[in-house]
């Protein structure tokens, strides 16, 4: 995949808003410089997801912006969604990589080199690395910049770096090999959305 693609990578987070605010910070953020959305929902029936997925697809299409599904191939394949993203307790790589089909992007979570180097060989697009820096997002053990330093170094896909990723601590990656950073409530919880990406656009570019 085009690393590009991996700037500024929006993950989402319902926390209170109503469906309409939600969908409007989507908009907002794909307006002012996310190259990339990644639809994450833990709570939701399958159907609501499947509604939920077809209206964030509206948003992203509208900018030309490629759509990843968090955890569920099902969704993904329902609303033809670009592609997956999943975890380490989720379908091996191997396995998501055949149901999927060679066209869709397949991104995988890793905090090890080892993870990352079997990611690579059974087929994912690129890596998404974390958490980074502590977050409420996810319960996730932090993973030191020395070892995401380590992976870029070592595999040949892209990587994204994950976790508690904001304004005042983006720029401690520099140099650190990644195509880009994923961030959600940095942008999510915004006072003002549209600003906040310009921002994080511009240092992300600058990594």
């Amino acid at each position: 995949m085009k690393k590009e693609l991996l700037t500024l990578y929006l993950v989402t987070g319902r926390y209170d808003f109503t469906e309409e605010q939600f969908l409007t910070i989507i908009e907002q953020a794909c307006q002012h410089g996310v190259t990339l959305v990644q639809l994450r929902e833990k709570e939701l029936s399958t159907n609501q997801f499947y509604q939920l997925a077809l209206k964030v697809k509206e948003v992203t299409d509208r900018y030309h912006i490629p759509l990843i599904i968090n955890d569920r191939l099902d969704i993904c394949l329902a609303v033809d969604a670009a592609g997956l993203h999943i975890g380490d307790d989720e379908l091996p790589v191997s396995v998501a990589r055949r149901l999927l089909g060679a066209n869709k992007i397949l991104g995988v979570s890793a905090k090890s080199l080892a993870r990352s180097l079997e990611a690579q060989t059974e087929g994912a697009d690129y890596l998404g690395v974390g958490a980074i820096f502590p977050t409420q997002t996810k319960d996730s053990q932090l993973t030191p910049i020395t070892v995401l330093k380590a992976i870029t170094k070592s595999v040949e896909l892209p990587v994204v770096a994950i976790g508690g990723i904001k304004q005042d601590n983006i720029l401690t990656l520099a140099d650190s090999g990644i195509a880009g950073v994923s961030v959600v409530s940095e942008i999510m919880k915004a006072e003002d959305v549209s600003q906040t990406v310009k921002q994080l656009r511009v240092a992300a570019e600058a990594l």
